[in-house]
């Protein structure tokens, strides 16, 4: 078996599919000419037959998964993060979305750690537009570990999937064999004081913030809300009655991704002061990872930060 904790979540993947595909003659991978890059290479390379290399027609692939999925196959279709979405939008709604085929798109290099790549090639739309379409599940796994889990998920459930991953290195949040539950938010900390709800590469940001303001006496509670869709309604609303206090955290415009998703919950079942941080309605530049996220608000610090906010809120009422 595979060591995923060295992993990205795209080796992760790569590594776990092709591993799935071993015992799973049903699995059928599809890229679209950056197998190197999403590590589909590993699958490719293990299973010839039943890897389909689209070439740059990332659209001509959702067909072709979607033209598999209906004759009982399970495809993975695999590309960047901003051509499977934004691209691929239109034949994602009419050919996999509308009829509810069994197709799985694994898009890696999500959000605006790609970095260097720049605007071009960061996707920061990616989970407002899949939270749109009706049938779909909505994952962002919070390291490699949970990555596995995911995909292991994604095979085993009927219906599409758009799980997003990154391109570089995350800390590892999860030890060996965690529990994937879909639909169901991980509580990774307790706490009374205030909730951070975060998902991807911001859950490892959630948990050092939550530890450097226990310093200060401020007791947070974290939880990775890996599954925007379907979301975890009731642990959103238990941390609003419990803590009083939310504070959200994603790689992705603010506008219809997670910070959305909980203000929708709590404004019409437990209003209570909350801060959401993620990209403000902006395209980022390229740069390194590191930088972006401290240009956009998106470190340990920042979260802390909107934490003491939060609190204040609470208290001037």
């Amino acid at each position: 078996m595979t060591d995923y904790k060295d992993l990205t979540t795209r080796e992760a993947f790569g590594k776990a599919i092709t591993e799935l595909g071993d015992t799973n003659p049903d699995i059928v991978v599809l890229d679209a000419d950056v197998s190197r890059s999403t590590m589909t290479k590993y699958f490719a390379q293990a299973h010839p037959d039943r890897f389909i290399q689209c070439g740059l027609t990332e659209q001509n692939m959702i067909g072709l998964a979607a033209g598999l999925a209906s004759c009982g196959k399970i495809p993975f279709a695999s590309t960047f993060a901003v051509f499977a979405s934004s691209r691929c939008f239109d034949q994602v709604r009419m050919s996999v979305a509308q009829p509810h085929l069994n197709v799985k798109i694994v898009a890696t290099h999500g959000g605006i750690t790609v970095g260097e790549d720049g605007s071009s090639h960061q996707a920061i739309e990616d989970i407002g537009l899949y939270c749109l379409l009706p049938n779909f599940s909505v994952v962002v796994p919070a390291d490699s570990i949970e990555t596995v889990e995911a995909i292991r998920t994604a095979v085993s459930t009927n219906g599409p999937f758009y799980i997003r991953l990154g391109r570089s290195k995350t800390p590892v949040v999860y030890p060996d064999g965690c529990k994937f539950r879909l639909g169901k938010a991980d509580i990774l900390r307790k706490g009374k004081d205030a909730t951070i709800i975060a998902n991807g590469i911001m859950v490892s940001q959630a948990l050092e913030a939550a530890a450097d303001l226990s310093v200060s006496g401020i007791d947070c509670r974290v939880i990775n809300m890996s599954t925007i869709k379907p979301l975890d309604k009731t642990a959103i609303i238990d941390a609003a009655k419990e803590t009083g206090v939310i504070v959200t955290a994603e790689e992705h415009l603010l506008h219809g991704g997670l910070g959305s998703s909980v203000a929708q919950v709590i404004s019409t079942n437990y209003p209570v002061p909350l801060e959401s941080l993620g990209i403000n309605d902006v395209y980022c530049r390229s740069g390194k990872p590191e930088e972006l996220l401290e240009m956009h608000g998106l470190t340990m610090s920042d979260i802390a930060m909107a934490v003491k906010k939060a609190i204040g809120r609470k208290s001037d009422k």
